[in-house]
C-alpha cells in the first residue's frame, strides 16, 4: 500500500486505544488454514492517497495460473482516519472493501499490497481484510514491518524465514522476485498457510520485482488517477 504520512499532531489517543482494542480482537479470529482447492481467480487490491483526504483503492481480478485479467475496479473516497503506525489498516480496508464490492465476480484467493501476519500485532491489511471478508488472503510487502531475517541469495527464487526476535515465531518469508533486487516480505493473512502465499507469490511472478495481481492493481491505480484529474 502507498502510505501517505502527513505532518501534525499526534492522533487522539482515545481513537489509538479504540482502534487497538478492535485489531487485538480481530486478531483472535485469524486462522492460518491451506486453501480448500486450487484457486481459479487471485485478486490483487492495493490503494493509493492521490490527496492527503482521498484515498484510491483498486482490485484486479485475474484467472489462475495464467494470470489473464479478468476484471479491474476502484473505488475512491474521503480518508476515514488519521495516519497511525501500526494501525494503518483502518485507514485502507474500508475503502478496499467498496472496491471489492464492485466485482461481478469474486476471487478464491486474494493478494493484499501490504502485510499479513508479519505486524507487530499480527493484523496487517491483509489480516485486516481477510477477517473481515472472511476470505483467504496474504500480503505481498516492499519493505518490512517487524521481524529479522538474514538477506536470501541474491537469485530469483531464494527464500529466507522472516521471524519474531524474541519468540522466534515465524511471520513471513522474504522472497528474491528477481535476480539481485531488494527482495519481498510475502506473509499469510486470514485462512492461508505460509506454503501457500509463498507458492501464489512464485507463481505469478512475470519478470518483475512484484508479483502480477498487486503490480496490476499498482498500475490501474496509476490509470485511474488520470480519470480524476
Amino acid at each position: 500500500m502507498a502510505y501517505y504520512r502527513p505532518p501534525g499532531p499526534a492522533p487522539d489517543p482515545l481513537l489509538v486505544r479504540d482502534l487497538t482494542r478492535l485489531q487485538d480482537e480481530m486478531r483472535t479470529r485469524v486462522r492460518q488454514e491451506p486453501l480448500a482447492q486450487e484457486p481459479q481467480l487471485i485478486a490483487g487490491c492495493d490503494s493509493s492517497f492521490p490527496t492527503p483526504e482521498t484515498i484510491l483503492s483498486v482490485v484486479v481480478l485475474l484467472r489462475f495460473p495464467s494470470l489473464e485479467v479478468v476484471e479491474k475496479v476502484y473505488n475512491v473516497g474521503p480518508v476515514p482516519v488519521p495516519y497511525i503506525p501500526g494501525l494503518l489498516s483502518f485507514r485502507e480496508a474500508p475503502n478496499v472493501l467498496l472496491a471489492y464490492e464492485k466485482l461481478r465476480q469474486k476471487p478464491d484467493v486474494i493478494m493484499v499490497d501490504g502485510h499479513g501476519i508479519a505486524h507487530p500485532r499480527r493484523m496487517g491489511i491483509a489480516a485486516h481484510l481477510g477477517v473481515l471478508l472472511d476470505m483467504p488472503t496474504f500480503g505481498v510487502a516492499k519493505q518490512k514491518l517487524t521481524g529479522t531475517f538474514q538477506e536470501p541469495g541474491m537469485l530469483k527464487g531464494s527464500i529466507s524465514p522472516l521471524t519474531d526476535a524474541r519468540s522466534g515465531e515465524l511471520l513471513g518469508e522474504v522472497i528474491r522476485s528477481k535476480d539481485k533486487i531488494n527482495p519481498l516480505f510475502v506473509s499469510p493473512g486470514h485462512r492461508c498457510t505460509q506454503a501457500t502465499a509463498t507458492r501464489l507469490t512464485l507463481a505469478c511472478l512475470r519478470g518483475y520485482k512484484l508479483p502480477e495481481p498487486t503490480r496490476l492493481a499498482d498500475h490501474w491505480a496509476e490509470e485511474f488517477k488520470k480519470e480524476l484529474r
